[in-house]
């Protein structure tokens, strides 16, 4: 007899079957298809006219990827706040709005002694919590500035003044700055079809409408570099922006196989849904500009690995060769850890001086000196939120879309809406999986006091395995039973906490299929950082990431799962699979209610302690992000939210 702290330990690897690099295994393998596929795309590209139409595909598909664009028409109502004298240039102050009521806060560096409409580099700052002011940026930008080139340099979405969660009477926020602020909301974002890489766009692409409008700027002379974070965004304005002249992504190009197998999730605006699986990868974020110049800086400690980056331009060279361009791309590096280095911001400034300003550069070390940062704030306080009562944030954004999308949904008669939202939900979680023969395993058999368990595996789809333990009352072992489906985290890990409702449900002469699906339980992957498996940049976020760039996510993988465990109880000895329920406990209860709209098998699901609306949580301004991931459903809200689901 089994103590239940020993069933909680059982695994499938203990006898025969190492399940827990599947899930990993399984992501990767599709992704290593993705990439082939892409790389075979790019190097059937022979002439312009191709090159011509992947630029167009890459830029529509990006841009619908994200959610679209906001209105690239509304006032920026831009403003000059104070200006600061530094050696050679002044800075500028500059608050301006991308979207009404969303304020950037903006350091313009204007050289000493224009004479008349010059180049200018938008910099995007990368995950600093200072931002434009971080000294390193502000090196940057002086180094620019000494080239002779105009800069602006705006903070991101939750970086220097722009904290989202910023409340004045705390004199702080209630979610962290940066990637956690970005990932906080990002998450809300997917649901609604969106992603946060819409907002860092769209915020970029109004810092260029600013620069057109200064008359100092030649408008058709613009370029724009950034790294890390701020590489991201120049590659979003690389792939969405053809006014762009010339860029200089840093720190950040690479190509999606390298980081994949270097292990580390992403922020949740450097996530594109679905761009490896049509096949887009980096090379193609190079592509888009040709045939302007662009020079990639990278170093060669960086955790973008050095070998994705030298493959990518490598590979990418060719295609200014179509142009007679073939000098128009280069690679600098730099020794050095992840960082903008003082020899990458004099290389750039060498760089765009030459493009934007037809001249060479030249340099004083001596005169570059930071500004103690708060000399550079837009406002008083150094927030946003603390002085301008009427400041939005994506969060608002993200409410007000949930409220239309469900306004739209609800103009369509009831039967037709529950309809298009079945057809859709069943494309999405059947449409990657490769259905097979169960085969399944009865691998060890115990007992836990009154209740006898049966332990088994079985194939899900090709290359993973799922897994349960049934239970059933002692007296009732002479009958085919009822089943119930059990859903809650960690699964057979996790008996302890959920076996007074186990008695109680044997005892009322139902046996329960405790499932583990992928990726929990015994079949959770081994950690590839250090860290909570389940927390912010652990496994599974990792691997809820890379699904997300596939076009797919671990809520309708897991969803499949649970139709998967439908088909099991079929072959399940002495069961009776015409009357199935689902039981579920928290989070995971998301899978068993989509599984029940799909299939009728299902007669009834009950979930405690679950949520009961994407749209609220979406609305809510703060929530338990812990394992968010594994219940997002992008785009789902564009078709339903749960309660219309579950209308009959």
């Amino acid at each position: 007899m089994a103590s239940v702290q020993t069933l909680e330990q059982y695994s499938p690897g203990h006898y025969f079957y190492d399940v827990n690099d599947q899930l990993k295994q399984h992501i990767y393998r599709r992704s290593e298809r993705a990439f082939a596929v892409g790389d075979a795309a790019r190097d059937a590209i022979t002439d312009r006219a191709a090159l011509e139409a992947r630029q167009r595909q890459v830029r529509e598909f990006l841009i619908e990827s994200v959610g679209g664009l906001p209105p690239l028409d509304t006032p920026l109502e831009a403003r000059t706040v104070g200006v600061v004298i530094g050696s050679g240039f002044r800075v500028e102050k500059v608050i301006f709005q991308p979207r009404p009521q969303h304020y950037v806060t903006a350091n313009l560096y204007i050289p000493e002694g224009l004479d008349g409409p010059r180049g200018a580099v938008q910099f995007l700052c990368g995950h600093h919590q200072q931002a434009k002011h971080q000294p390193e940026y502000q090196i940057v930008c002086q180094y620019l500035a000494q080239a002779g080139l105009i800069v602006l340099a705006q903070d991101p979405i939750g970086q220097g003044e722009r904290f989202a969660y910023y409340e004045p009477t705390l004199q702080g926020s209630t979610v962290n700055w940066g990637t956690l602020e970005h990932d906080y909301v990002g998450a809300q974002c997917l649901p609604l079809g969106d992603s946060l890489a819409r907002y860092f766009l769209h915020d970029a692409m109004r810092g260029i409408d600013y620069l057109r409008s200064r008359p100092e700027i030649d408008p058709d002379r613009i370029g724009v570099t950034g790294n890390s974070g701020g590489g991201t965004q120049t590659c979003l304005m690389m792939l969405a922006d053809p006014r762009i002249a010339a860029a200089a992504p840093g720190t950040f190009i690479m190509n999606r196989e390298t980081y994949l197998l270097a292990g580390g999730a992403q922020d949740a605006e450097q996530i594109w849904p679905g761009f490896t699986a049509a096949g887009y990868d980096h090379e193609d974020v190079l592509l888009a500009m040709v045939p302007r110049p662009v020079r990639v800086l990278a170093v060669t400690g960086d955790f973008f690995p050095i070998e994705g980056t030298r493959r990518t331009v490598e590979r990418s060279k060719r295609f200014w060769k179509l142009y007679g361009k073939e000098g128009d791309l280069d690679l600098v590096e730099d020794t050095s850890t992840h960082r903008y280095t003082e020899k990458l911001a004099r290389a750039a400034g060498e760089f765009f001086a030459r493009h934007l300003l037809g001249k060479e550069a030249s340099f004083d070390d001596a005169k570059i000196a930071p500004f103690e940062p708060s000399r550079l704030w837009c406002t008083a306080s150094g927030q946003v939120r603390g002085e301008i009562k009427d400041a939005l944030t994506v969060f608002e954004t993200n409410r007000e879309r949930a409220q239309a999308l469900a306004q739209e949904r609800h103009a369509l008669p009831a039967a037709e809406q529950r309809e298009r939202a079945v057809r859709w939900l069943r494309e999405r979680v059947t449409r990657h999986r490769k259905p097979c023969d169960l085969n399944p395993r009865f691998y060890h058999a115990d007992r836990l006091e009154e209740m006898t368990v049966q332990i088994a595996l079985w194939w899900a789809q090709e290359g993973l395995f799922n897994h349960g333990y049934l239970f059933r009352h002692f007296q009732h072992a002479d009958r085919d039973l009822p089943v119930t489906l059990a859903l809650w985290e960690d699964g057979t890990n996790s008996l302890y906490p959920h076996l007074a409702w186990l008695r109680r449900t044997c005892e009322q002469g139902r046996a329960v299929l405790v499932l583990d699906v992928s990726g929990a339980g015994p079949l959770a992957p081994r950690p590839i950082t250090a860290g909570d498996p389940k927390a912010f940049y652990g496994v599974i976020h990792k691997l809820a990431d890379d699904l997300i760039w596939l076009d797919d996510d671990l809520a309708s993988l897991r969803t499949y799962d649970v139709l998967r465990a439908l088909d099991m109880v079929a072959q399940w000895p002495g069961l009776d699979a015409t009357d199935i329920q689902v039981y579920a406990y928290g989070r995971p209860g998301i899978y068993g209610r989509l599984a029940a709209a799909l299939d009728a098998r299902i007669r009834k699901v009950e979930v405690a302690e679950g949520i009961r609306s994407y749209a609220e949580w979406v609305e809510a301004r703060h929530y338990d992000a812990y394992n968010i991931y594994s219940i997002l459903l992008p785009g789902m809200l564009r078709y339903f939210d749960l309660p219309e689901l579950e209308k009959q």
